[in-house]
């Protein structure tokens, strides 16, 4: 068996990560650049995931127990990695303490040995009164930007203090039986087998108990499975494909969604991204899973650039957005976003909508989806098209989950232990 590496290598990878999300870099890119393979991988993910996640409340502390700001970002990024380590295990606190001074020996040449020492011991000491200071501060409580909160305040009056835990939380692992292969009883008893706790939660969805990586599973690599949110794999059932239609995925990559359509039923689907990098890794995913479609690099708004002309009997307009039903996964995302980025996301939405809307055949269905709980991409986004075109309406759609906001004109899943946070809304064209 592969021993841990130790605390301190773990420490010193994740504090570079955290300082490249510091200056402003995508953490998924940091990290595929870092090169970190097997239990170094992991052990640093899970120091930085949690520090990336309470950024607003280590950053708080250490305003509190620094003279003065940090300069060193890779100091900065251990300290709050150290420091989301003690709140998380304060049973490890002299072990924590210890290896994140290690760490420090092999940043610009140790001189920051001393101050990582003192900074941490001072927490230490101070940890009631540190703590309820945090506590009695906004972002600090809520580990979120504070125009976040108020933005689910608003949007979300009832929900966002359950909003904001979950964004905090460590998010479920689900996984689609691909159905064509495989019967969902049948992986379940693999499963079980191999001494892995799961459950199906629906007809092609099974949670596992205990998140684990995708080489532990025996018949992953052949196809019978892949790794998809519960909330996501709504959107095959929804979008309600039979076999012989014409299907657009828009913005398919890195096509879980249009996987699932095409384990659904027998269609004719085309899977477009404007990425050329990321819709190979459509072309990857069909592949280990056995299946086809027609993988199309083009702009879902310029559609006379890869449009037949031939209307599609149903779209899946996957749209961009904020991420903020998925930001557990992506903790980066909610201190690299701003407030005026909610209005970019708007105009490309409403772009893509209104350009994807001239593809669809007369009687045919476009399910309009993000993986975001801000109303200004979902819901006034679906008014305002409405709003702006006579020909569609908008159908009925079932409560999937106790956790959607009931209202059976759209679903807005909030992140909760089962599933992420999307929307969805299904439009008929006249």
């Amino acid at each position: 068996m592969l021993m841990l590496p130790p605390l301190a290598e773990a420490l010193h990878a994740a504090a570079s990560l955290i300082a490249a999300v510091l200056a402003g870099r995508n953490f998924d890119v940091a990290l595929a650049r870092a090169g970190l393979v097997g239990p170094l991988r992991a052990a640093t993910m899970d120091l930085a995931y949690p520090a990336l996640r309470a950024y607003g409340r280590g950053d708080f502390l250490l305003a509190l127990l620094l003279e003065r700001p940090l300069k060193d970002r890779a100091v900065h990024g251990l300290l709050l990695a150290a420091l989301a380590r003690l709140e998380a295990r304060p049973d490890e606190a002299h072990t924590t303490v210890d290896q994140a001074v290690t760490a420090a020996a092999r940043i610009a040449h140790g001189q920051f040995k001393g101050l990582v020492n003192g900074v941490l011991r001072s927490f230490l000491r101070r940890h009631d009164e540190l703590l309820g200071a945090a506590d009695a501060d906004l972002v600090a409580r809520w580990q979120h930007p504070a125009w976040w909160i108020e933005h689910l305040r608003q949007d979300h009056p009832a929900h966002w203090e359950a909003i904001l835990a979950a964004g905090n939380s460590h998010p479920p692992m689900c996984l689609r039986v691909n159905q064509r292969r495989i019967t969902s009883a049948d992986f379940l008893a693999r499963l079980d087998a191999d001494g892995i706790a799961a459950q199906c939660v629906d007809a092609t969805a099974i949670r596992i108990e205990k998140p684990l990586p995708v080489d532990r599973i025996r018949g992953f690599a052949e196809g019978l499975c892949s790794v998809q949110d519960w909330g996501a794999q709504a959107a095959a059932g929804l979008l309600d494909v039979h076999a012989g239609m014409r299907v657009l995925d828009a913005c398919a990559a890195p096509g879980g969604k249009a996987a699932h359509l095409l384990e659904a039923a027998d269609i004719e689907l085309t899977a477009l991204d404007a990425d050329a990098r990321r819709a190979t890794r459509i072309t990857g995913n069909l592949q280990r899973l056995g299946l086809a479609a027609t993988v199309q690099v083009g702009d879902a708004r310029a559609v006379d650039a890869w449009w037949d002309k031939r209307p599609f009997d149903r779209i899946l307009a996957d749209v961009p957005c904020s991420a903020s039903g998925v930001v557990r996964r992506h903790p980066d995302a909610k201190w690299l976003r701003r407030e005026t980025d909610l209005a970019g996301f708007a105009k490309t939405q409403k772009a893509i909508a209104d350009a994807l809307w001239r593809t669809l055949a007369p009687g045919g269905k476009m399910l309009y989806a993000t993986c975001s709980v801000f109303g200004e991409e979902n819901g006034r986004q679906v008014e305002a098209f409405l709003g702006q075109h006579g020909d569609a309406r908008r159908l009925p759609l079932p409560l999937t989950t106790t956790s959607a906001i009931p209202c059976d004109i759209q679903l807005q899943l909030l992140p909760d232990a089962e599933h992420d946070g999307f929307y969805y809304a299904l439009l008929q064209k006249d």
